[in-house]
């Protein structure tokens, strides 16, 4: 079994331990006792080194934790277990943790006592932390949380760790399902938790929490938060980012939102300006190839255009080029392989019928109706093959 000292001092730094196992190339290690944190409960590992080499992952295995080097064990002895090593934890990665994991204690507490809002699960990334809750908040709510969980910190409150035997009545603020003796996390007047990971000794030491956004997870409303440094270099990044908008409007900064947004209200007017141009000419240059385009001995105009790419303009120009009839259009895309067939309904042409049937045979999918469909080709040969049927059948120019 491995006594973790990280459970009684989560500042400890350096340590001195027996390795009691190790695997075959030395580079899974086992020890008496640790201060290195393993995954677990929604707190990423700690790393740092041991013995000289680097530890890259920490494993909680129940009774023993694991300790993955990226280099082989090599303490002074023929056998690794014969000797004893010395552990240096990155102490700037444990009290970033400390800071998130501490903080989503504060906050999951002022949520219950504010909102009635249970905390279901806690993750930490690398750059920001996510909670997840039960039940859904308004911005208004949340930025009242916000500002009630940094009034906790400015107040300093002490954290305390306590261990209590699980019949007692323990006065949690989740139930635990742990028996036995219970690690728990308290800040005062406020929480107490059941946790094995590691915190800071004060609410003060969290460090400014600000929460940045929200998301809807499974039925859970997911909110994203950081704390202590994570939180001044995002509110830091944040400001430099609005600043250069400020600076491309040649605005005050406070300013700005406005102007995006007029800006954004031009720009969605000016989208709708340009898709009934686009509309209209796609509709002219379908009359003018209608026009150019004499008809067949059974009187129906037949049309075959080559395009790299099919766009809406291509899908609004077939139906304007048949829409006098009788008439076919066949449009034939290279990138992505893709085939689109207009027909009138005085040509003698089913549309969606024809090109379903080329399609499924070359491998193709699309379909449509009688006057208008498309499909999509797995390769350009496909492409050339199914044009090469159509244009036979329809009467036109390979």
């Amino acid at each position: 079994m491995t006594e973790r000292l990280y459970y009684h001092n989560s500042y400890l730094t350096e340590f001195k331990a027996h390795v009691v196992d190790v695997n075959r190339d030395c580079r899974c290690v086992y020890l008496d006792c640790t201060a290195f944190y393993p995954t677990s409960g929604g707190q990423p590992f700690d790393t740092g080194e041991l013995g000289g080499s680097r530890v890259v992952e920490v494993i909680d295995e129940g009774d023993r934790i694991a300790h993955i080097l990226s280099e082989p064990l090599t303490p002074g002895g023929s056998d690794p277990r014969d000797g004893e090593v010395h552990g240096r934890i990155d102490f700037r990665r444990r009290f970033d943790h400390m800071q998130q994991h501490t903080g989503q204690h504060l906050l999951s507490a002022v949520l219950i006592e504010m909102f009635d809002a249970p905390t279901v699960s806690f993750h930490m990334g690398a750059e920001s932390s996510t909670i997840d809750l039960a039940r859904s908040l308004d911005p208004p709510d949340l930025r009242t949380a916000e500002h009630r969980a940094n009034q906790i910190v400015f107040e300093n409150r002490p954290i305390t760790v306590r261990f209590q035997h699980s019949p007692e009545d323990l006065g949690l603020r989740k139930p635990t399902e742990r028996h036995g003796e219970i690690r728990i996390i308290s800040i005062e007047n406020l929480d107490r938790s059941a946790c094995g990971g590691t915190h800071v000794r004060a609410t003060g030491e969290i460090g400014p929490i600000l929460l940045r956004k929200t998301d809807r997870v499974r039925g859970n409303l997911r909110i994203e938060f950081l704390c202590g440094a994570r939180a001044i270099a995002r509110a830091r990044t944040d400001f430099e980012a609005l600043s250069e908008v400020a600076r491309l409007f040649s605005a005050p900064l406070d300013e700005a939102p406005g102007l995006v947004e007029a800006q954004r209200e031009k720009l969605v007017e000016t989208e709708k300006v340009r898709k009934g141009l686009a509309t209209e000419l796609a509709q002219a240059s379908g009359r003018a190839l209608y026009s150019d385009t004499p008809p067949g001995a059974d009187g129906v105009r037949r049309a075959l255009r080559r395009v790299n790419t099919l766009t809406e303009e291509c899908r609004i120009e077939a139906p304007s080029f048949t829409w006098a009839g009788p008439a076919v259009l066949l449009v034939m895309a290279q990138s992505p392989p893709a085939i689109l067939l207009a027909a009138s309904p005085d040509s003698g042409i089913d549309a969606g019928d024809l090109l379903k049937r080329a399609l499924s045979e070359a491998g193709g999918r699309g379909g449509g109706n009688r006057t208008l469909a498309q499909g999509s080709l797995p390769s350009e040969q496909a492409l050339a093959e199914v044009a090469a049927r159509l244009a036979r059948e329809l009467g036109l120019p390979g």
